[in-house]
């Protein structure tokens, strides 16, 4: 009498990977403002350490230390805000 092996099952795949529910807009920055005021230059450094000179005429006051989110686009280099990567703001 012959005796098989036993059946190999396939091993399941693991499920797939979903995206984060807090994904941010790839135009969403966080961090602190490092040069603050009423502006229109700002500067900020984002929670990946990237450093942002911002622009954003009539935007209002930003505390120098406060943590912020930001919307922004990519500006050109009319205006020096400073060190970073250049940017304007878009929205709070």
């Amino acid at each position: 009498m012959r005796t098989f092996p036993p059946t190999v099952r396939a091993v399941p795949r693991p499920p797939k990977a979903t995206d984060p529910a807090d994904l941010r807009a790839t135009d969403a920055i966080s961090g602190h403002v490092t040069r603050g005021g009423r502006g229109p230059c700002y500067g900020l450094v984002a929670e990946d350490g990237v450093e942002y000179a911002l622009h954003g005429p009539s935007y209002g006051l930003l505390v120098e230390g406060s943590f912020v989110t930001l919307r922004i686009v990519s500006r050109s280099s009319e205006v020096d805000c400073g060190p970073g990567v250049r940017a304007s703001i878009v929205t709070r």
